[in-house]
């Protein structure tokens, strides 16, 4: 409620050190990229390091409303970044360390960022990852364009050795997540190193007091017109949301372990790896690395490393998994798990029998959850051994929370039934707006069906009143659990000398649930080749970032066009998936052209 004071970080830590006296209690066991390279800290610790970076922020001149920006792996210094600002009021807004510089710089330049949080470099699998100079690129695209942006704290992290000052390792380490022969770009202007800073801090600090409605941080999903929305939460609503759907969902008791895999890029590691197990006074595992490496064993190991009771992962990862075969899940034991849940995209329900079956051995409830960047927390779900399971359904909503299904017109729809899912009434951690655009925040998810939430995804009611998520509804994709725009992956093609005109679909992947299916159509004086179509799809990688990496690339020498002019997706996708069953197409302009993109779609991955 408005009004209301508080500080969400003071809730996490302060609050379960003092008043409930959990400082004793792991936070958090931290397992890096590389087996045996692993950490821990307590409540207490992870207070202390708050409390000291958080001063290292008001030195650096930071203050309450300031925004933030943190570029990182999946390390502790990243939620104890997150949580500094936190507490002197500071908005923080993660960029996910896959992220290419375009894609760091926009988002940065979007919400006027005064400070960058990066690291040195990392490990992903046994890839390496030069972080800082991804950051320099992206800094120089912001000076470019003349941000303000003047100072880059630096986190050690693959160089736990002595640093030079340009950077590189004095001393040979004993992991290979630690520096060898990496060079490290340096600014002695702009760059200075988070340990530095942390020596001489105080480890005492008192939290700005917030109202329930002030700005706690800002975070980039896709939006369908290519420019990426900062959805905004605030402190009071998104605490209560995150650490009630956590305690329920989940059925977190005191003893628990729990495990959520998902970067804290994304939201789901903001609300169910950072704020709601905290909030709880959980122990959870931070996972650096990758399900596959160095063998597709990993992530059971690590379950039976830390007596994981709770699991919470993506299909995609599933999958991926499944398509190993069994063997490698039944060589672990397994025996401490008890809940396990899905997230990111709807579950195909081979994939929800055999992680019931095969990783939670008929004996753990699946909770298969919907929800979005923009509701904060679980919005359908089951609730484990208490609501009766289907493969691939996401069962009934939480609590307060009031789904309807409309048709095209708006009208309501009861009983079995499909169509737009949209929510009836507000609930606790709804975002407040789009920074900077509350406009565009009042047209995207309520002017199409007024007095509505609309979620953008296609729903389905059974006979028994259960939820089936069908897929997103508008120009959006959704590649691996992330939210990827149609727009913007086009714009980068057309960034390109050969393109004049691009449409992108999706299509069905094995392991992905979607990938980017991408029609081209080229300028006068150009062929299309294989190097074209590596060239595009390097150029989407740098513009976007790995995930965006088109599968499908064909030429289209025209598009299926309304009168109007406007491109039709919809029969794109029927090409895409050589599905010949393509409804009415009286008002194309161009009816002719689809016979030859059937004739000439991409039939194999390029």
């Amino acid at each position: 409620m408005k009004g209301a004071t508080t500080n969400i970080c003071y809730n996490l830590l302060d609050r379960n050190v003092n008043e409930k006296k959990l400082g004793d209690k792991i936070a958090f066991y931290w397992e890096g990229n590389e087996p045996g390279d692993s950490a821990k800290i307590t409540y207490s610790e992870l207070l202390h390091k708050v409390c000291q970076f958080a001063n290292v922020l008001r030195s650096q001149g930071v203050k309450k409303g300031d925004r933030i920006s943190i570029y990182m792996p999946m390390i502790l210094e990243l939620v104890v970044a997150m949580l500094a600002c936190a507490r002197i009021g500071a908005l923080h807004s993660i960029v996910f360390a896959g992220f290419s510089a375009d894609s760091l710089c926009e988002r940065i330049l979007d919400c006027g960022c005064s400070l960058l949080i990066t690291a040195d470099a990392f490990y992903r699998g046994d890839k390496l990852i030069i972080l800082k100079q991804i950051a320099d690129e992206a800094l120089q695209k912001c000076k470019d364009k003349g941000c303000p942006l003047k100072k880059c704290i630096v986190v050690k992290h693959l160089a736990r050795e002595e640093v030079a000052v340009d950077g590189t390792c004095s001393k040979s380490p004993p992991l290979k997540r630690l520096c060898q022969d990496v060079q490290i770009p340096w600014n002695p202007a702009m760059d200075v190193w988070w340990h530095e800073l942390m020596s001489s801090a105080s480890s005492e600090c008192e939290p700005e007091w917030c109202d329930s409605e002030d700005e706690l941080f800002i975070l980039y999903t896709s939006g369908s017109t290519g420019k990426p929305k900062g959805v905004l939460h605030t402190v009071g609503g998104y605490m209560l949301f995150a650490a009630t759907s956590f305690k329920y969902v989940f059925d977190y008791q005191p003893e628990d372990v729990y495990w959520c895999t998902a970067d804290i890029g994304w939201i789901t590691g903001h609300s169910y790896l950072t704020y709601g197990p905290l909030a709880n006074g959980a122990t959870s595992v931070l996972f650096e690395g990758v399900p596959t490496y160095p063998d597709i064993g990993r992530m059971w190991s690590i379950v039976d490393k830390y007596k994981v009771t709770k699991f919470y992962t993506a299909p995609t990862a599933i999958r991926l998994l499944m398509k190993q075969g069994e063997e490698p899940v039944r060589k672990h034991s397994r025996k401490s798990l008890k809940v396990l849940g899905s997230v990111g995209e709807p579950i195909n329900p081979e994939a929800w029998l055999w992680y019931y079956r095969v990783v939670g051995e008929e004996r753990c409830p699946i909770v298969d959850t919907f929800w979005q960047t923009e509701t904060g927390g679980h919005m359908l779900t089951p609730l484990p051994a208490a609501t009766p399971m289907k493969p691939g359904s996401a069962t009934f909503p939480f609590f307060g929370v009031v789904p309807a299904i409309l048709n095209e017109s708006g009208e309501e729809l009861e009983g079995e039934a499909e169509g737009y899912l949209v929510f009836k009434q507000p609930w606790p951690g709804i975002m407040r707006t789009l920074y900077g655009n509350h406009q565009q925040f009042e047209t995207t998810y309520f002017k199409k069906f007024p007095g509505y939430y609309v979620t953008g995804d296609g729903c389905r009611r059974d006979k028994d009143g259960y939820y089936w998520i069908t897929g997103r509804i508008d120009d959006m994709l959704n590649v691996s659990g992330h939210l990827l725009s149609t727009a913007e992956v086009e714009s980068a093609l057309l960034e390109h000398a050969a393109i004049s005109e691009a449409a992108v679909v999706s299509h069905p992947h094995p392991l992905k649930g979607e990938c980017l299916y991408c029609f081209v159509t080229l300028r006068d004086g150009h062929e299309f080749t294989k190097k074209l179509t590596d060239e595009l799809k390097k150029q989407v990688r740098e513009k976007i970032g790995p995930i965006a990496t088109p599968d499908y690339i064909q030429c289209a020498p025209g598009l299926p066009k309304t009168r109007s002019g406007k491109i039709t997706r919809r029969i794109l996708r029927k090409i895409a998936k050589n599905d010949q069953d393509l409804g009415d197409i009286s008002t194309l302009a161009n009816p002719g052209i689809i016979k030859h993109l059937f004739n000439s779609r991409c039939d194999t991955k390029q």
